[in-house]
């Protein structure tokens, strides 16, 4: 199936929706399934609410850095903390903040040099 248009809550072609749901509903689909030649009104519906606290955002750019094959375990904290392997530039691609945590600091590399 495809979606061919949302609406917003109260925009038009929803409002006897929006009677009916009231402050739950998030949005009314279109959805067309071409096989069965069927259109669908689907409606995204709130059923439950709880507190949460976003995580900090981490800042710093991504950043080129260096390891020797054999370090295996510095690989793995690597990783661990998000970083990626970019096999153009033979480097891992992590945070700035990510590698001064880590100690890496001493082993980033600009990308232009790589």
């Amino acid at each position: 199936m495809k979606t061919r248009l949302s609406l917003q809550p109260g925009s038009r072609g929803t409002r006897k929706l929006l009677a009916r749901y009231g402050k739950r509903m998030v949005c009314v689909r279109y959805r067309y399934d071409e096989r069965l030649k069927r259109r669908y009104k689907t409606v995204e519906l709130i059923v439950d609410e709880v507190p949460w606290e976003p995580k900090p955002p981490r800042g710093g750019k991504l950043v080129n850095v260096r390891i020797r094959y054999e370090e295996a375990a510095l690989r793995g904290r690597i990783k661990a903390a998000g970083g990626r392997w970019d096999g153009r530039n033979q480097s891992w691609r992590l945070r700035f903040d990510s590698a001064v945590e880590l100690g890496l600091k001493n082993r980033i590399v600009e990308a232009e040099s790589i």
